[in-house]
């Protein structure tokens, strides 16, 4: 092989290298970005990834509670190994009392 073909190959090498290390860059810098950065989740989507785990939608459309009810509730569940922030809880607490509340 000549000397000019190997350095085309190793180029194609470093162009990849690169690639991937600015990948891994942006991936770590997006990761790294404080949560107000971040897209805050709404209440159903903390509920569907933090209640389903163990309980049915039914838990919520039967029991008819107003905010302050739901909140009590989740609290209790954090008693019980939950682990949610103050802030989470209040999203849910405050969705599960529009959405599913005593006049609904």
């Amino acid at each position: 092989m000549s000397r000019g073909h190997m350095s085309r190959g190793y180029g194609r090498v470093g162009r990849v290298i690169l690639l991937a290390l600015a990948s891994v860059a942006s991936s770590v810098a997006f990761l790294a970005a404080p949560a107000s950065a971040q897209q805050k989740p709404t209440g159903a989507e903390l509920i569907a990834s933090k209640c389903f785990q163990c309980h049915t939608q039914a838990m919520w459309q039967d029991q008819r509670q107003d905010t302050r009810a739901w909140e009590a509730n989740l609290y209790r569940m954090v008693g019980r190994g939950a682990l949610w922030t103050t802030e989470e809880i209040k999203l849910m607490a405050e969705y599960l009392g529009t959405n599913f509340g005593p006049a609904r």
